[in-house]
């Protein structure tokens, strides 16, 4: 049997809540992430971590791309050396922690393992990193953590 990519997180099983040290409550850092599974041919990885359940549509909590292939651990509150990240729904760079303006909101993190290095800037955002991924993708994981206030 032929093992698909994976994305976990010590700090949250799936589907479970998201501690509040990674929200905007807490510290506002990201979650470690484990990266296993990379298909055969994985030059590197993107990572989008957005909110389906915004009030105004989806909201961008973080984007980063070229990940290097040999990832197995995204470490808490950073990225591994040579990733880069893009603009989150603030407009800002980097990681922005859950905040629901009210109720349970769900945070996809999801993973892409990429066949090739992508050449964007570092003011892209979710669309500019969907768009550069077209026709590269490898694979496809996803974790789901949950926020309420």
């Amino acid at each position: 049997m032929i093992s698909a990519l994976a994305i976990t997180s010590p700090a949250f099983a799936d589907g479970q809540p998201i501690p509040a040290r990674f929200t905007a409550d807490g510290a506002n850092i990201s979650p470690e992430l484990v990266i296993a599974n990379p298909p055969a041919g994985t030059a590197c990885f993107a990572l989008i971590v957005d909110d389906p359940d915004a009030p105004m549509g989806t909201w961008v909590h973080w984007v980063a791309w070229n990940i290097p292939a040999s990832t197995t651990k995204i470490p808490e509150g950073r990225l591994p050396t040579g990733s880069l990240e893009g603009r989150n729904s603030w407009g800002r760079t980097g990681y922005g922690g859950p905040s629901p303006p009210s109720g349970t909101h769900r945070y996809h993190f999801k993973l892409y393992a990429i066949d090739r290095p992508l050449e964007l800037p570092r003011t892209a955002d979710k669309l500019a990193l969907i768009d550069a991924m077209e026709g590269h993708v490898l694979a496809r994981a996803q974790l789901t953590g949950t926020y309420r206030r």
